[in-house]
């Protein structure tokens, strides 16, 4: 069915007389900026005319299509959900929306794969297919802001892609999992017919396929980045894949383990239910951070508020026990010993690690409003974790209805490291991940770089094409109370690809540390002071190799 459909497209344009077949490989370079072959057609009246494109026997339709004006710098939000304005200008461009193989499904509910496609009239000849989140379902503006600094792919010129993988809903409404092709379509199916379609679409709609192809996406947007190195390799040329959620059901095992660690120890309410928010007082959790960066902060080389060398931190709370009456400067055993069991994360009756442990890093104690909350339990209520009350957990169950779990399986990239056909292609896949994630460890994504390094010839090799990022400080996908949340990787994998130009590191910012750059390093290497020179200038450090992480 899959490749009908790929050779029906094929079959299409080239009747169009616009190329021989799909562009899934690279093409030849062209001239950097590409216009409309149309000349005596405007651009409002050639973006108008895409409704009536169509690829025999897809079930795709282009519903919407509109010319979008350019838009001055910090006028628009990258998403609902952003907490800023993208700070560029992002020249005009044709906006359209389409559906995939439209139907009625399970419980008669309307389903189809949705997507919008944004066309820079001055093309760079080069597409990005942005990730989504959370469980997806709804189409988010395709603007392309993941790990791409100031910057969007749209705004570099990039035609850009997103879709709602398939079914609408709330961000985490799993309804549509009762649902066969709906669940099919999140879990593989949709990264790889929307990427057909849309290039299929620029192809018409400049007169020649796109030259190189990019994926960028973080949490499920970094699923996906995985899913389409690992299942489609000959789509992409380089991809960027962040803090990604790629086997949910084992990490929330690993939140359920630590829900039930800190429940054991948390005071009781009025029907005896565990609040576990009051686990850790204000000080309690100030000790704990201003203690791990007594140890651990200046491995890097300087005293700053952030821990660099993750490899050489080896912080253990027990030098926070009391050894008398519990004061501000000390923790109970029983708070010691919940804090080592919930970071160390759950092991079944063989001793088998289950899910990864967590880093003890700077935002494990966070609380904001406006972000998620570190690896602690809340004090605002607002937590990570699961919510229940429970005392006790079964890790064997859990890990035997994880194993057992259909979707668990269809959704999980952690366990496929051959990549032999997208590196073999010139493939290159650079992932990031921030050390406080609060959501998933930052340890697992560095368990699959280093069997993916395994069974792809050794680091040496596997460097010649994947490199990992670590970022101090950072919550899930941005975010924290002391991190440089802002890079882009987007720009190291571009010259990567085209240039030749390996990332030995990137340039970080943010808002915690204004004026302040450091360079986040390749692991093993990490971001090491100079020792002379300003100390909030990237320039003044330098990537040393550090040993191993576990």
């Amino acid at each position: 069915m899959w490749r009908s459909f790929v050779e029906r497209v094929r079959k299409t344009l080239a009747m169009l007389g616009i190329l021989g077949g799909l562009a899934l490989m690279p093409t030849s370079a062209f001239s950097q900026t590409v216009r409309s072959v149309d000349r005596g057609v405007s651009p409002a009246d050639k973006c108008a005319g895409l409704v009536n494109f169509q690829i025999p026997d897809s079930g795709m339709a282009i519903t919407k299509a509109e010319s979008v004006p350019t838009a001055p710098p910090n006028t628009i939000k990258p998403s609902p959900f952003s907490p800023s304005m993208i700070p560029v200008a992002v020249p005009s461009y044709c906006r359209a929306e389409g559906i995939i193989r439209q139907r009625t499904g399970a419980g008669g509910n309307p389903y189809a794969i949705g997507f919008a496609i944004a066309l820079p009239d001055s093309w760079s000849g080069q597409f990005l297919f942005q990730g989504g989140g959370g469980l997806n379902g709804s189409v988010q503006p395709p603007y392309g802001t993941a790990a791409a600094g100031d910057t969007p792919a749209l705004a570099r010129g990039m035609a850009v892609v997103s879709t709602d993988s398939g079914h609408k809903g709330a961000v985490f409404d799993s309804s549509f999992m009762k649902d066969q092709q709906a669940s099919l379509d999140f879990a593989q199916t949709a990264v790889g017919r929307v990427t057909v379609v849309a290039k299929a679409i620029i192809a018409h709609y400049y007169g020649q396929p796109a030259r190189r192809s990019y994926f960028a996406g973080c949490s499920t947007g970094g699923r996906e980045g995985m899913l389409a190195s690992q299942r489609y390799p000959l789509y992409f040329d380089g991809v960027v894949s962040g803090d990604p959620a790629m086997n949910t059901g084992y990490s929330s095992l690993g939140l359920a383990w630590a829900a039930v660690v800190f429940n054991q120890i948390a005071p009781k309410d009025h029907s005896g239910k565990p609040v576990a928010s009051q686990d850790y007082s204000p000080s309690d959790r100030k000790l704990l951070i201003d203690s791990l960066l007594e140890a651990c902060d200046s491995l890097d080389g300087l005293k700053d508020g952030m821990i660099f060398n993750l490899q050489a931190c080896h912080f253990d709370p027990a030098v926070l026990t009391c050894k008398g009456q519990k004061s501000g400067t000390c923790l109970t055993s029983q708070q010691v010993d919940a804090l080592k069991s919930a970071f160390a994360g759950p092991k079944d009756s063989r001793g088998h690690e289950v899910y990864a442990p967590f880093p003890y890093d700077t935002g494990v104690g966070a609380e904001s409003p406006n972000s998620i909350p570190g690896f602690l339990p809340s004090s605002s209520g607002f937590s990570p974790f699961p919510r229940n009350f429970s005392l006790q957990i079964n890790v064997d169950e859990r890990e035997a209805a994880a194993d057992g779990d259909a979707m668990q399986r269809l959704t999980d990239t952690n366990l496929w490291t051959n990549l032999s056909t997208f590196s073999g292609h010139g493939g290159k896949l650079l992932f990031y991940h921030g050390d406080s994630d609060p959501w998933f460890s930052p340890l697992a994504t560095f368990d699959y770089y280093n069997r993916l390094t395994q069974d792809n010839g050794g680091e040496e090799e596997v460097r010649g094409w994947s490199r990992l990022f670590f970022v101090p400080g950072m919550s899930h996908c941005g975010g924290g109370p002391a991190t440089l949340d802002h890079f882009d990787l987007l720009s190291a994998a571009v010259d990567w690809v085209e240039k030749g130009m390996a990332p030995d590191f990137v340039v970080a910012t943010g808002t915690d540390f204004p004026g302040r750059s450091r360079p986040l390093c390749a692991y093993p290497a990490y971001a090491h002071y100079k020792g002379q020179g300003n100390t909030e200038d990237a320039a003044n450090f330098e990537c040393l190799a550090g040993g191993p992480i576990r």
